[in-house]
């Protein structure tokens, strides 16, 4: 025992009381994709793949499985999986060249231009733009319950394009807002969740699905699609292309949602007067537009003029000339705008977490792709699943391998995920076929990659937010999401096929 300082010979310290052991828990998530990667590797090459092609082919699935069962974050695992095909000189037998093959993604622009967008958000965060729209939306249109419904999907629009997380522009801006709206009127998760949460909750969430496919940058996934349909496709999609592609089927769902909301699952109360009075008092303690409010609306407003403009066809401005500037040098532009007006700060770029996750993951998820490519065996695949489309019609065969995209993401709890697993197969069965319209194909699946994530609790970054907010039931929330995917795929196709055809016929 110490006395003073000195520790008294031939003393012994009791033990201390041992405590309960933790029980050692199977850690399955890391283990099944590396039993995933090992399985397929030993199995012996099908017919048409040599082994450096089936072991690429293993490393890719393995990957794949590391980020559907979540075993680490998915940089993580794109950096192992490319780490691995490079040291093991898969994809080129050359060093310098498999090791400049892993690091192509770094330079493509698409990844450059997700982590720009998600600079955006922080501008939207930091200037409380963000907030002060959604508020007064909510001020102005939500004296009724379905009112209340169209202002909260009007705010989750106005953001979407420069805001490419869903989850961040629902569940981390217009979320924390809108929660507080049923408990003015005593609706609380439970047995009260019918007077008007659910409604609210169910039409953020679904509305956020709609606008997430609006716009190239509105979902994160849609630039990654973009850059895996220009590796294996060959097929360039603009910003004013994609958002011109989906215009009609966008506006049709976008005004239907709060409305079908209002009927299929409609609230108890019907109108909501209290409602923009609290939000005109939550504006009134924000104040007048700050300088960085004005500073932020004005680059915002630039960026999508120039994006726009920018790469648009027959559109020549003074000096500039046509197709003047790309879309990836806009956003880098508006983030060096911002930081010289002291919109944001430096270390808010570094500290954005998400931002260079997205950057990691995303840039090896490419490369991954980009070597499925190389090594023929996308072409491979292809030839294989095209086998029973072939004596379908063309447009036959298109809307079910669109079908078949859209609702396999039953098996996904990533969108990410979805698009790197998936995507690239489904491409490469549809260009091994005669007859199928390439770029209307190419489009209607990227365009259903926001609008499948209604589909479940767990199909995008806002479903388990508004799943355990307590309003929605479970069984509600499994229900909805059926009917609203069954109408978002309908609209998608019988709306958006014809569009696309007329537009690229």
């Amino acid at each position: 025992m110490a006395i003073g300082g000195v520790v008294r010979p031939g003393f012994v310290q009791p033990p201390a009381a041992a405590a309960a052991p933790h029980p050692v828990r199977f850690p399955w998530r890391q283990v099944l994709p590396v039993a995933v990667w090992l399985t397929v590797m030993l199995l012996p090459a099908p017919r048409g793949l040599n082994a450096t092609q089936w072991h690429y082919f293993a490393i890719f699935l393995g990957a794949i499985a590391g980020l559907v069962f979540e075993a680490m974050s998915p940089g993580a695992v794109g950096i192992i999986a490319v780490t691995f095909a490079a040291v093991m000189r898969y994809v080129d037998p050359d060093p310098t060249k498999s090791i400049t093959w892993a690091l192509s993604g770094f330079s493509d622009t698409t990844v450059w231009l997700i982590v720009g967008a998600f600079v955006f958000a922080i501008g939207y965060r930091e200037s409380r733009l963000g907030r002060r729209i959604a508020l007064s939306l909510v001020k102005r249109l939500g004296g009724r319950t379905l009112g209340l419904g169209y202002a909260i999907a009007f705010a989750d629009l106005v953001l979407a394009p420069g805001t490419p997380s869903n989850t961040a522009r629902s569940g981390g801006t217009i979320f924390p807002i809108i929660s507080n709206i049923p408990k003015i009127y005593g609706s609380e998760p439970g047995p009260t969740s019918r007077k008007i949460g659910a409604y609210i909750m169910w039409t953020a969430f679904a509305t956020t699905a709609v606008t997430s496919s609006m716009f190239a940058t509105s979902l994160a996934p849609n630039v990654a699609a973009i850059g895996i349909i220009s590796h294996i496709a060959h097929v360039t999609v603009t910003w004013p292309q994609w958002f011109l592609g989906f215009l009609p089927v966008g506006i049709i769902l976008f005004l239907l949602v709060p409305l079908l909301t209002y009927v299929l699952y409609p609230p108890e109360i019907k109108a909501s007067p209290e409602v923009p009075a609290w939000a005109g008092r939550e504006l009134e303690q924000m104040g007048r537009f700050s300088r960085k409010e004005w500073t932020m609306t004005a680059l915002i407003l630039a960026a999508m003029f120039f994006w726009i403009t920018g790469a648009t066809p027959g559109i020549s401005l003074p000096f500039l000339g046509s197709n003047f500037i790309n879309a990836t040098t806009v956003v880098i532009a508006v983030i060096a705008a911002m930081l010289l007006t002291g919109v944001i700060d430096y270390h808010a770029i570094v500290a954005e977490a998400a931002a260079w996750e997205v950057f990691l993951y995303f840039t090896t998820l490419l490369v991954l792709a980009d070597g499925l490519n190389r090594l023929g065996i996308i072409k491979w695949f292809a030839g294989v699943a095209a086998g029973p489309l072939g004596g379908l019609n063309p447009l036959t065969a298109m809307i079910l391998l669109v079908a078949l995209f859209f609702w396999i993401h039953y098996f996904f709890s990533s969108l990410t995920a979805h698009t790197a697993a998936v995507l690239p197969i489904i491409l490469g069965v549809g260009l091994a076929m005669r007859g199928i319209p390439l770029v209307p194909f190419v489009l209607l699946c990227v365009y259903s990659l926001g609008l499948m994530g209604v589909i479940s609790p767990y199909a995008t970054g806002p479903a388990p937010i508004y799943f355990t907010s307590g309003y929605i039931a479970r069984g509600q929330f499994w229900k909805l999401g059926l009917i609203f995917g069954v109408l978002f795929f309908v609209a998608l196709i019988a709306i958006g096929t014809p569009w696309l055809l007329m537009l690229r016929p």
